[in-house]
């Protein structure tokens, strides 16, 4: 008999009775605000096209992380899962890939995943059963239906989702011409770019010759030379702001930072197009290009991100079949104080540039993060991210900043998604742990409910908008696409 989906509407409150009558009134205040999600990983052609998502496989299980590792890891292969290889889209039937899905829920018990979906499942679809073996073909059936409807094609759930706004995620070789499509449509949705320049800057990525080679093509520059090279990142950051960015992204394997003399930093630049720069060479030039990126941002006012510290393609059969982002990246011990000290000594007082520091490594929030954010004008902590994207993590992140950084130097949250539909249930959860945090400090006598209510609206909505720019029109129309 297949069990209930039951989506309780005290879920993840506090138990003792007094907090959690704080938190349902805190979490009345915020629970029907605008998503601000400013960053993020979807596919800008769902919304620049509007076509019906194509199946429930497809839309859920092949392009999730979260969902087919925690599978692999009990001996599914990822080619029964749909996942698509380096030789392209799976052969695997859609429907036998989503009933071993389903079969297998029990994995996720206690998982992030598992309230996601259930939010999914019973907020979006409408289901009151829960996913299992038995109901499987009835979900995959309904879902597909509802897929071919126009109320769930991309730019109507977008609305329905009450997204105020979205920001995906695009490299410098990338076009934008989905962005472009978006603008000319004259949908009224706001579907933004961020600029992320990893692949021209890390010359460990197996593509950096190719996309080094399309970004001077995009640009018109020699980015051969240190100069041109540079002149190249700032006509595409000046391209992406036309296209709605604002903010740049860095996954660095380490946040170290470093500030060469240029002549210096241009003999590097040669070594690393070469393709003969050591791993410690490939390190420094990441670093030198984070000090040069923050240049940058505080000529052109974009927002900056750095999200250093996961061993990316861990799994080296995986990589080589699959490519890259299949569910084997691994967190790392990561350093601040050290790694950040050149580019704060350069720029960590300008009060003209934001730069947000994200973790995998949680111990560094007390012991670094949070003094650091602390005091210098122009850090700002991101939420809990990836591996600590869960209730447990997002309240970890609250109790061991809070003090010392306190609120208003984080910025509030974002969900860093490529599953669409999971959006409002990772803000949902957000909403609901910083409501019951806030309560906890309003029934502890620290704070009274008023500054909570103000502070759950701020952390909900205002801190993101006003961290990310997002009030900032385009800096001109999109002619042509890039």
């Amino acid at each position: 008999m297949a069990r209930p989906l039951t989506l309780h509407e005290d879920r993840l409150f506090p138990v003792e009775p007094a907090a959690r009558g704080v938190a349902r009134r805190l979490y009345g205040a915020v629970k029907d605000l605008p998503i601000i999600s400013p960053h993020g990983h979807t596919d800008p052609s769902w919304f620049a096209l509007n076509e019906p998502f194509s199946n429930a496989t497809e839309l859920f299980l092949a392009p999730d992380h979260y969902l087919y590792r925690m599978l692999y890891s009990q001996g599914i292969p990822l080619e029964a899962l749909g996942v698509p290889s380096r030789a392209g889209m799976s052969s695997a039937d859609p429907r036998k890939a989503w009933r071993i899905f389903a079969e297998n829920q029990h994995l996720f018990r206690g998982t992030p995943s598992s309230m996601w979906l259930a939010h999914v499942f019973g907020a979006v679809f409408g289901f009151t059963e829960a996913l299992s073996a038995e109901t499987a073909d009835d979900y995959y059936d309904a879902i597909n239906e509802k897929l071919a409807s126009d109320a769930f094609r991309p730019r109507a759930l977008f609305d329905r989702f009450k997204i105020e706004a979205l920001a995906t995620t695009e490299g410098p070789q990338e076009s934008l011409d989905h962005h472009a499509a978006i603008r000319r449509s004259g949908w009224g949705g706001k579907v933004i770019t961020a600029y992320r320049p990893d692949p021209v800057i890390d010359c460990e990525h197996e593509q950096f010759q190719d996309a080094l080679a399309r970004f001077g093509e995009i640009t018109g520059k020699d980015v051969m030379s240190w100069d041109g090279y540079l002149d190249a990142h700032r006509v595409r950051r000046q391209q992406f702001m036309e296209a709605g960015a604002t903010s740049t992204d860095h996954g660095h394997p380490t946040a170290r930072t470093a500030d060469l003399p240029r002549a210096e930093a241009e003999r590097l630049f040669q070594t690393v197009i070469s393709g003969k720069a050591s791993a410690a060479e490939a390190e420094m030039f990441r670093a030198q290009m984070l000090t040069e990126m923050a240049r940058m941002s505080l000529d052109d006012g974009l927002v900056m991100q750095i999200h250093p510290g996961s061993f990316r393609n861990h799994n080296k059969l995986i990589f080589d079949r699959y490519g890259r982002d299949k569910g084997a990246d691994i967190p790392t011990q990561t350093e601040y104080v050290h790694a950040l000290k050149p580019l704060l000594d350069r720029f960590g007082n300008e009060r003209n540039l934001t730069v947000i520091l994200f973790t995998l490594d949680e111990t560094s929030y007390s012991r670094e993060l949070a003094p650091l954010a602390g005091h210098y004008p122009i850090l700002r902590l991101g939420p809990s991210w990836w591996f600590h994207d869960s209730p447990e993590g997002m309240r970890r992140f609250r109790e061991q900043t809070t003090e010392t950084a306190g609120f208003y130097n984080t910025v509030g949250f974002n969900d860093d998604t490529r599953a669409f539909l999971s959006i409002p249930a990772r803000h949902d959860v957000a909403r609901r742990i910083d409501c019951g945090f806030l309560a906890r400090l309003v029934t502890e006598h620290r704070l009274d409910e008023e500054e909570a209510r103000e502070l759950a609206v701020d952390l909900a909505y205002n801190l993101p908008r006003r961290a990310y720019k997002l009030d900032r029109p385009a800096t001109a129309p999109l002619a042509e696409a890039v």
